[in-house]
């Protein structure tokens, strides 16, 4: 199997990316919160259902920023600090968007040529995460993170009663009993399975359609070494063993809280055994074979946002198209 201790990953992990200090002996200082929220040069990013405003201009996308002037009501979590511009996100409706569809959720154009060019449109990392600046992209990402966390934490694990946000939207306090409680982020390993021909193991889960395949992946859990959940949940859903999981890197995946690290692993067996709850199918394909599915349409292949995606085409060598 053609592989060198010295592989990195082909492109950078663009939820990875971002530019801003995130001040975290920041947080607690009540008096300069205050006054950054006063300060004319602080800029707002909105978060509502992990979608924010965005604008188009030709093939660039940048986020919608506020001044706190203009910022609607909502919960509010301090971002960080850049070239001494303090950035923070307001959970809140956005503006001029706020019907949504019958559930009142958020409904995003399906595709930037359905966006009118500089004006403000609702979208997710799922849509733009690739095409955000790396400051842009930074602060969405760790806003999402921390409105998905704050929907889902409002009440004490302990007593039940409503916590209160405090340090900058990192903490929730419960005031009856004094507990504080943090931002939770779930560690999945994700790993890209080779056999002794450099073939690569791809498959899908009984909820996605047929073509649309990925790698493997899974929650790491308790007690348990990245090391070790990569070699139990391959095992787990296909029946394969593999050896030397070796890391790659690593980007957070806020659908609502994971943190995504990325493996190679070696495969010592081929014969696939499904687990049929996790997974419809699972397929080992030479380079040949998968760019002949690719170009055909018969498969396709995680965003390139993904970190399944690069891990892919580091193994393929480069990038590569047909995405979901």
């Amino acid at each position: 199997m053609e592989s060198t201790a010295e592989e990195q990953l082909l492109g950078p992990l663009l939820l990875a990316r971002g530019t801003i200090d995130r001040s975290a002996l920041l947080r607690g200082d009540t008096g300069w919160l205050a006054r950054a929220w006063t300060d004319p040069t602080s800029r707002v990013l909105l978060v509502h259902e992990g979608h924010t405003l965005v604008r188009r201009t030709g093939e660039q996308v940048d986020a919608v920023l506020f001044t706190t002037a203009d910022a609607p009501e909502g919960e509010r979590y301090l971002l960080g600090v850049e070239n001494g511009v303090a950035y923070f996100a307001v959970s809140a409706p956005l503006p001029g968007f706020s019907g949504g569809d019958v559930n009142g959720r958020v409904v995003a154009p399906l595709g930037l040529r359905d966006t009118p060019e500089g004006e403000p449109f609702p979208a997710g990392l799922r849509q733009v995460g690739a095409l955000l600046g790396d400051r842009d992209a930074g602060l969405l990402v760790y806003a999402v993170a921390l409105e998905a966390w704050h929907t889902t934490h409002e009440y004490c694990p302990r007593c039940g009663s409503r916590t209160n946000v405090e340090a900058g939207g990192h903490i929730r306090v419960c005031p009856k009993d004094g507990s504080q409680h943090f931002p939770r982020v779930d560690p999945a390993v994700i790993m890209l399975v080779r056999d002794e021909r450099d073939r690569c193991l791809l498959a899908r889960g009984p909820q996605w359609p047929e073509g649309r395949l990925s790698i493997l992946a899974g929650f790491v859990e308790p007690g348990e070494s990245l090391e070790h959940a990569v070699i139990r949940e391959v095992a787990e859903e296909v029946g394969v063993n593999v050896i030397n999981p070796r890391y790659l890197g690593s980007q957070p995946w806020p659908f609502p809280r994971s943190l995504m690290l990325g493996f190679f692993a070696q495969a010592t067996s081929t014969e696939i055994t499904r687990d049929p709850e996790e997974i419809a199918e699972a397929r080992w394909f030479t380079r040949a074979e998968l760019l002949a599915a690719l170009n055909s349409g018969e498969v396709r292949l995680p965003p390139p946002v993904s970190i399944a995606r690069r891990l892919i085409e580091t193994w393929y060598g480069d990038h590569l198209t047909g995405d979901w």
